[in-house]
């Protein structure tokens, strides 16, 4: 191998490198959970959401309330999505904690076999980002279908 092409092969490879890595960057700030984009200084957004249990006959059942023995607390233990009800600081970002909330919603209504009545969860959330007015949006899960 000539020693040109050696050298061309490894700026190619370095150039592919820092492509890659910038690529990875650039992504961490469009992406919900932000994988390779630190930063320094973190917002100061708060969140909570009222999560609702909506049956097949319309209640609507809170999830502080255990049902078909199931506790929302233990089926979602991480993340800060224990206690969706009381305000909570996005750590990483709202955007990051209500993508978090959003894969809770559907893994619970995707793996709670015993419960025959809920129809979808739903949660009211609402949001503070940093010093922003409140604004609200509804999150729901997916919707089952072996409801009563």
């Amino acid at each position: 191998m000539k020693p040109s092409a050696r050298v061309v092969g490894r700026r190619a490879v370095v150039v592919a490198v820092v492509v890659l890595q910038l690529g990875f960057v650039a992504r961490g700030y469009w992406s919900d959970h932000k994988e390779f984009a630190f930063q320094m200084f973190p917002e100061s957004s708060t969140w909570r959401a009222d999560v609702v249990r909506v049956t097949a006959d319309g209640r609507r059942v809170p999830i502080e309330l255990p049902w078909s023995g199931y506790r929302w607390d233990e089926l979602v233990p991480n993340v800060g999505l224990s206690y969706p009800s009381i305000r909570h600081h996005a750590r990483a970002g709202l955007d990051n904690q209500l993508a978090f909330l959003e894969s809770a919603l559907d893994w619970v209504a995707s793996n709670t076999p015993r419960d025959r009545e809920t129809r979808y969860l739903e949660a009211t959330v609402t949001s503070w980002h940093n010093a922003d007015p409140p604004r609200v949006e509804i999150l729901r899960s997916r919707v089952r279908e072996r409801a009563e």
